[in-house]
């Protein structure tokens, strides 16, 4: 089966669940009303990426182009960045996406050596001395860590599928785990201080739940699962630290139970620039 065949029962059946469980929760639970948005937020996301990765190639390139030119919105806003700054991510945002489907051979460490430089051009053109450097390191930060990832939908094919429910699932692995063991023991130590609430509990829950959904989808290796395992870790810590630095706590207010898009895929991003270096 393909990776949309084969992912449709495990999706059906996770979001079945879970619409029973959130609907079952008490009034005094405090998390109640958000875990209701977050259900209803997976319930309308699942079609959309599994529909645009159904249809190939082209349906792969409008996902990534789509998630890409509003993750770069929103990075921009905590960035301070420029308008010029934010037209050029926004054009590799769809260009690279547009390379991997059309001309994949093109996609090498030239492409990338490009995408660097222009980073570079909007600050130094406009002649901006007082925080141009910092504008580039931004703006070239800003395309390794969304631009050149949600490239990866388009050329991981099946297992971009794959990826993307493990990732989703393991998520809330981790919150399982962090809720029922993170409270005391080893497993309740923090791992960054960017992110104090992220416990090493959290990590063991979403390890299990990674696996799990990879087997469920006939997509387990050990080197995607690590993959996997790892971006998704990373990937939170990351979005925290730009958001402190930032001195917000959500990337946007419009994706109901979760805040921005970043704030939803930051666990993806890095977890597909691992699966395709591997």
């Amino acid at each position: 089966m393909s990776g949309v065949g084969a992912a449709l029962p495990l999706v059906a059946g996770a979001l079945g669940a879970g619409g029973v469980a959130v609907a079952a929760l008490p009034a005094r639970v405090r998390m109640r009303d958000e875990l209701r948005r977050r259900w209803r937020t997976w319930a309308l996301a699942a079609p959309v990426f599994l529909g645009a990765l159904h249809l190939g190639g082209g349906g792969a390139f409008a996902l990534a182009a789509a998630l890409g030119v509003i993750a770069v919105g929103e990075y921009v806003r905590m960035a301070g960045l420029r308008p010029a700054d934010h037209a050029l991510l926004v054009a590799a945002g769809c260009g690279l996406p547009a390379l991997a489907w059309l001309a994949p051979d093109l996609l090498d460490v030239r492409a990338a050596g490009l995408l660097l430089v222009a980073a570079a051009l909007p600050p130094l053109l406009s002649g901006d001395t007082a925080g141009g450097f910092t504008r580039a390191a931004r703006t070239s930060f800003g395309v390794l860590w969304i631009v050149v990832p949600l490239t990866g939908l388009v050329l991981l094919g099946d297992t971009a599928v794959a990826v993307g429910l493990a990732v989703a699932l393991g998520d809330v692995g981790a919150w399982c785990g962090g809720t029922l063991l993170g409270r005391r023991g080893p497993l309740a130590r923090p791992l960054s201080p960017h992110s104090p609430n992220k416990t090493w509990a959290g990590v063991a829950g979403a390890s299990a739940a990674t696996a799990l959904a990879l087997l469920a989808v006939g997509a387990f290796t050990p080197g995607l699962w690590a993959a996997v395992l790892t971006g998704g870790v990373l990937g939170d810590l990351l979005e925290s630290m730009v958001k402190r630095e930032a001195g917000v706590k959500d990337a946007g207010s419009w994706l109901p139970g979760f805040g921005g898009l970043l704030d939803r895929i930051d666990s993806l991003l890095p977890a597909l620039l691992l699966a395709v270096i591997l």
